[in-house]
């Protein structure tokens, strides 16, 4: 029997938002139709100066605010024009700008020219200032620019009118080069030619000393603003027409935002969706596929299909478009069906023939392997005895963590407990600051990279004391703290040690969020035993009761994910170290989340890990696993079961659908908030033989990697919905859907996805995932760095003439990237080997320069080589034995896969994208060398293929632009050979076409082109 399931390209197209707002998350993300990503800082004045974003750039007076009562907007900051009455905003929310947007309302009461709503820069010749009424010089509402070569360039109109609330809108678009003014959603102005990068006004990050006034001039005689403000916020974006109209329409928006509904304005150059592109213009036919399933699973369609071109042109394998269900209904009983795919911009279709066969046991693999110990492999020189990348960026995360002060660290956890601060101790900032819900995440990180430094660090003893004596003072300091959490403060004074009966906080009527200095509960005695963070426990019980992601007293931001964090943490340096404080201290909070959890019905816990950002838990399920794992006690099994996403993992309650029988049900949903749900999932399986947690992570990473990433090996950053830390809206839409204006690959989530890709891998030893593990490490975490410093992406945008933007070089201020960072870092040869359980057998999966100490074996296996500036390595075994070599195979190795074993040719049959065996009784002394010739590849956008980048190897080639640009750059190339098109020096990576230079992505600093609109011909 069968049943024909056909579905048209633009059907499924049409229908996006359908799904959109399906599978949209509850809680906050969008304000006013802008992805938060977009928002540097929001400033409502309606009581005080605090940043309502989640950066915390709280603002400050020059000498007391004062907040007045308004008919209109209640209340409002009122700055009398007298000397001291201004606000200033932290010279962070300006550091390394694409481009730059304002926004605020202003009930201007005095026409004295020369006052500014706001006046941003170094000084007078290198500022950026909004003047309602005009400066001394000329009449009129004024935004000016002026930085660089530039003179002073902006837009003038008629001067804003007095005793009114008036909208302004201020947008700089960097790759439009232009200057644009906004009054009540109106455009009165615009001028052009302004600098052509931002950090020509404000510097870059360490080098700015920027001064951000509101209200006051940089000019000395100017006067500084009579008038009432509400609502200022600062945007990292060109905000479009649409999105201007959208925040002054919302005049009231306090902390209303829509969810999940609505894409962002910006889009991306068109082109006509029949046009065949790229190989598909020389596209003859596809072939058909036939896939089997079993009952209520979704079959795994391949996304490549083979094909045949014009005029015997060797083409790659073709990119099929097939429909993505939302549920399992197809599948739900046994016989046979046929599904159609597109092939973009042509009229072919690929046919796959699904047969649906009985619900048998279902299956899953055993771990055949596992990784070495980071103190078991090093990394080493070159062949020109030259750093590589590798250690170069090691070095600097090390070094600077070397010089890091714990107690900085610790600062948020002792302010929590009340407890006093070492003398000279400064707290970090940004996410980690006094107010910042999310405090205390820097540390967990911080456990695990101190842990890994000290791992990894047996080649310089000082630097590994070091680290060993930060994780002592790190972990006996919270040990400290944690027992002191639910006894009593001293014999005889009333406590609680139960975690469920947590009161409220002296003073308060409900549980709050309030971190000020003010505010903060330090009851440490009523916190329940076991407890620590670097906040009371009012964050997570509030989640219980629904409360949503935000800034404010009544609101949270992730408590089990910065939990999470810690936790990790504490179970690396306890594995690492053996200190039994830093596992008593885990052990203890995993009993408090457990009491916690338990009590909840199934009902709130669904919704609680459906809710965004709130209800992010990090990788939770992993970490309880992980206890279960040491410990072998029962109920951390059971806790990290607490930490299931239903919804996502089994479609419902009764687990019909979801992951586990292989329906996407991540579509438009936070990408680093789910994907290390899906790592935990993997420890799940590996913990509790549960066939459907290993399908639920094998599912996920298929479709995660085919359907959503980006070519650096990202895989967030969506336009619909409009935030550039969620996946698409649909499955393979990353063009319709995707290149969020905010940015996209969140370097965090690539972290995370690295972390899922080996660990799958000792489960199943498929080719494809060290084929993407390189794909990432190469091009997304070595190019996340910065040239000079450890600082690096949070996002990484990849559109035209872009350009990275890095952060926190000296280890002072973390966001979630800037914490994965210093664990990716400090962990870099984690996969370059990896062993089977019975030590019979080695996997080599990357090749880098490095030496391995394989122990159980007493074997020493190094690898020499420059790659990838050559194809080629060598591996030298020193120790003897019987035992296999699995060499890995690249996908991109399609002109061949060359074996010598001790300088003589081997015969072998190697497939891209596969492992070769080699297989002998190994002597002390025998030598593989591996040749892996390179060529030039692309790799297109699934859904518009002359939107791709180019590759040389897996080195992916950007090109190097000399100032931000609006539309693709086009390239045209040798359809046959495009090798033929490209000139440059393989042994540098260094390559130019039509005179334009391309270097790897992980060498580029400035402006880049990592997509290009590419003609074959």
């Amino acid at each position: 029997m069968y049943r024909i399931l056909i579905r048209v390209f633009l059907s499924v197209m049409c229908i996006a938002e359908v799904f959109t707002i399906a599978h949209a998350q509850s809680g906050d993300q969008i304000l006013d139709g802008i992805g938060e990503t977009g928002l540097i800082a929001r400033y409502v004045f309606n009581g005080d100066l605090k940043d309502w974003s989640r950066n915390n750039l709280h603002a400050s007076h020059g000498a007391e605010a004062k907040f007045v009562e308004d008919a209109r907007f209640g209340k409002v900051l009122s700055l009398s024009g007298s000397t001291n009455d201004f606000v200033v905003i932290p010279e962070e929310a300006l550091t390394d700008m694409e481009s730059l947007s304002i926004s605020g309302w202003v009930y201007l009461r005095s026409n004295n020219q020369g006052q500014r709503l706001f006046d941003f820069g170094k000084n007078v010749n290198s500022h950026f200032f909004a003047a309602p009424v005009g400066t001394a010089k000329q009449k009129g509402y004024q935004a000016m620019i002026t930085g660089g070569t530039k003179g002073v360039i902006g837009a003038v109109s008629p001067a804003v009118e007095l005793n009114k609330w008036v909208h302004l809108a201020i947008v700089i678009d960097i790759p439009e080069k232009s200057i644009t003014t906004y009054v009540d959603n109106k455009r009165v102005g615009q001028g052009r030619d302004i600098p052509k990068e931002l950090v020509e006004v404000f510097g870059r990050e360490g080098n700015n000393r920027n001064k951000l006034y509101v209200g006051k001039s940089l000019l000395v005689n100017d006067p500084n603003l009579d008038a009432l403000v509400r609502d200022f916020r600062i945007y990292r974006i060109p905000l479009t027409p649409n999105q201007v109209s959208g925040v002054f329409n919302n005049p009231q928006g306090g902390n209303q935002r829509t969810v999940n509904v609505r894409p962002s304005e910006g889009e991306l150059p068109s082109f006509p969706m029949t046009q065949a592109q790229l190989y598909n213009a020389f596209l003859l036919k596809v072939s058909d596929v036939e896939v089997s399933t079993s009952i209520g699973e979704l079959p795994r369609l391949p996304s490549f299909v083979e094909g045949t071109y014009k005029d015997g042109l060797k083409g790659p394998k073709v990119r099929v478009l097939w429909p993505a269900p939302d549920d399992n209904s197809t599948v739900l009983s046994a016989g046979r069906y046929e599904v159609l795919g597109i092939v973009p911009g042509t009229a072919l279709r690929a046919k796959a023939i699904v047969t649906i066969k009985g619900g048998g046991k279902s299956n899953a693999p055993n771990a055949l392997l596992e990784a070495f110990d980071l103190n078991k492999v090093s990394l080493d020189a070159d062949l020109l005895n030259e750093e590589t990348k590798f250690i170069e960026n090691r070095d600097k995360f090390i070094q600077t963590l070397a010089t890091t002060d714990p107690n900085s660290f610790l600062y948020m956890f002792r302010d929590a407990f009340g407890q006093s601060q070492p003398d000279g101790t400064k707290p970090l900032g940004v996410w980690d600051s006094q107010d910042t819900k999310l405090r205390g995440h820097a540390t967990g990180h911080y456990l695990t990279a101190i842990a890994q430094a000290y791992a990894s660090t047996g080649y310089d003893k000082a630097l590994q004391d070091n680290f060993g004596q930060k994780m002592d003072y790190m972990v006996s300091t919270l040990y400290s703290l944690s027992q002191l959490s639910g006894k009593p403060k001293s014999d005889g004074e009333p406590y609680v040690a139960d975690p469920t009966a947590v009161p409220y906080g002296p003073g308060k009527t409900e549980y709050d969020s309030d971190l000020s200095a003010e505010g903060i509960r330090t009851d440490y005695w009523n916190w329940g035993v076991g407890y620590i963070s670097a906040y009371p426990p009012d964050q997570f019980i509030m989640l219980e009761h629904g409360a949503k992601y935000g800034g404010q007293k009544n609101q949270v931001w992730a408590p089990y994910y910065t939990l999470h964090k810690i936790l990790a943490g504490l179970i690396d340096i306890y594995e690492v170290s053996g200190n039994q404080k830093a596992l008593d201290v885990a052990v203890g909070m995993g009993d408090w989340v457990y009491n916690r959890l338990n009590q909840l019905p199934k009902e709130t816990l669904i919704k609680v890990w459906n809710t965004y950002i709130a209800g992010e838990f990090g990788g939770m399920n992993e970490t309880m696993a992980h206890l279960y794992r040491i410990t072998n006690k029962e109920h951390y099994l059971k806790t990290a079961q607490l930490f299931d996403n239903i919804d996502m993992f089994f479609g419902n309650a009764e687990h019909a659908h979801g992951l586990a029988k292989n329906v996407d049900t991540f579509r438009g949903l936070h990408a680093n908030q789910h994907i290390p749900q899906i790592v935990g999932s993997i420890e799940m399986y590996n913990v509790s033989q549960l066939p459907e947690y290993y399908k639920v992570a094998d599912n996920f990473w298929y479709k995660a990697v085919n359907d959503y990433m980006y070519s650096i090996g990202g895989v967030a950053g969506a336009r619909n919905p409009a935030n550039a830390e969620v996946f698409t809206a649909q499955p393979a839409s990353l063009y319709q859907n995707g290149f969020a204006a905010g940015g996209q690959n969140e370097t965090c989530a690539t972290y995370n996805m690295l972390k899922l890709t080996s660990n799958l891998f000792l489960f199943d030893q498929r080719g494809e995932y060290m084929d993407y593990y390189e794909r990432g490490l190469y091009n997304h975490i070595l190019a996340s760095v910065a040239e000079n410093t450890p600082a690096n992406t949070y996002h990484v945008p990849l559109g035209p003439g872009a350009m990275k933007q890095f952060g926190n070089p000296n280890m002072t201020g973390f966001t979630c990237c800037n914490g994965t960072a210093i664990e990716s870092s400090t962990k870099l040869q984690n996969s370059i080997y990896f062993k089977s359980k019975d030590n019979k057998a080695l996997y080599v999966n990357l090749y880098i320069p490095s030496t391995l100490e394989w122990g159980e074996r007493n074997v020493v296996v190094e690898q020499r080589t420059s790659f990838p500036k050559q194809d080629q390595t060598q591996l030298t075994i020193k120790g003897e034995g019987q035992f296999d070599v699995h060499v890995r195979v690249p996908s991109w190795a399609t002109k061949g896969f060359f074996v010598k074993i001790n300088g003589k040719d081997q015969k072998v049959q190697a497939k891209p994208g596969s492992y070769l065996k080699l297989s002998r009784n190994w002597k002390s002394g025998d030598t593989i060398d591996l040749k892996m010739p390179f060529q030039f590849h692309l790799d297109p956008v699934m859904d518009q293929q002359n939107i791709a980048s180019l590759f040389y190897g897996p080195i992916l080639l950007a090109a190097q632009e000399p100032e931000a640009r609006k539309e693709w750059r086009k390239v045209t190339l040798d359809a046959k050979n495009i090798g033929n098109s490209i000139q440059g020096d393989p042994e540098q990576l260094k390559f130019t076409i039509d005179g334009v230079d391309f270097k790897p992505f992980y060498d580029t600093y400035g402006r880049h082109s990592v997509y290009l609109d590419v003609t074959l011909k």
